[in-house]
């Protein structure tokens, strides 16, 4: 075996293990919550994480990708493509208007849509790419002094927001988002994301998809619903640095 294809089978082995832990938490959080773990869709985070990896991926069976920086994204997904692979992708970072044209080129969803003009702009281009792509209201979940830089609509816009979302053709409206505050409980924050997610569904039947939880806190947010849950380093292990 070569130093190479010896290097790949252990990081093959190293994820096959971490996603079998991944998966048991999930399994013990909705077995604690009365839930079928069928119901609770993993989402790998593969930011600053190679192709290479969401190749193992792959091979293990995770096909639901999520990434946070479009300029990391587009690049992988192209990659990803020429590779053969059948992968979904998640947008899951926060978004500005004039990247909307290059993320609905690769994404299926976009979780962190917060505000009108950001999912008209993506509406446009979704039309103009001939694509439909599901699309989250990202939720504010932090205290108003606290949100800046974390993004989400401040729960009293949400439900504008998701109007807005529903009103383009060329988008569908598929749930809420929301990050848990930093040095807060999540649980209680959870419990509010899944409210405005029951007044979202109460207009909007078919906004059924609850994203929230990472590698820390996903066993709160399953008890509160999560049907996404988004892990990045219980999965592949700490983050490695970014290069632009």
């Amino acid at each position: 075996m070569t130093d190479q294809a010896g290097a790949v089978s252990e990081r093959l082995a190293e994820l096959a293990s971490n996603l079998a832990t991944v998966r048991a938490r999930i399994a013990a959080a909705c077995t604690a919550a009365g839930r079928n773990p069928a119901d609770v869709t993993l989402i790998a985070v593969t930011k600053t994480f190679p192709v290479s990896d969401i190749v193992l991926l792959s091979r293990l069976g995770v096909t639901e990708i999520g990434e946070n920086r479009d300029s990391e994204a587009g690049p992988k997904a192209a990659a990803a493509a020429a590779a053969g692979l059948a992968l979904r992708w998640h947008f899951v970072g926060q978004l500005q208007v004039n990247k909307a044209g290059r993320v609905v080129g690769y994404a299926d969803v976009v979780h962190s849509v917060d505000r009108i003009r950001l999912a008209e702009a993506l509406g446009r281009r979704a039309g103009t790419a001939g694509r439909v792509i599901s699309c989250l209201v990202q939720v504010s979940l932090d205290e108003p002094s606290l949100a800046a830089g974390r993004g989400g609509a401040d729960p009293a816009e949400v439900p504008a927001v998701a109007a807005a979302i529903a009103a383009q053709p060329s988008l569908r409206l598929a749930g809420v988002m929301g990050i848990a505050p930093l040095g807060q409980p999540a649980r209680p924050a959870y419990a509010r994301l899944r409210q405005i997610a029951e007044l979202v569904r109460t207009a909007h039947p078919g906004a059924q998809m609850l994203s929230a939880g990472m590698s820390a806190d996903m066993g709160e947010a399953i008890a509160e619903g999560a049907t996404h849950v988004r892990i990045g380093t219980a999965l592949l292990g700490g983050r490695r640095p970014f290069v632009r």
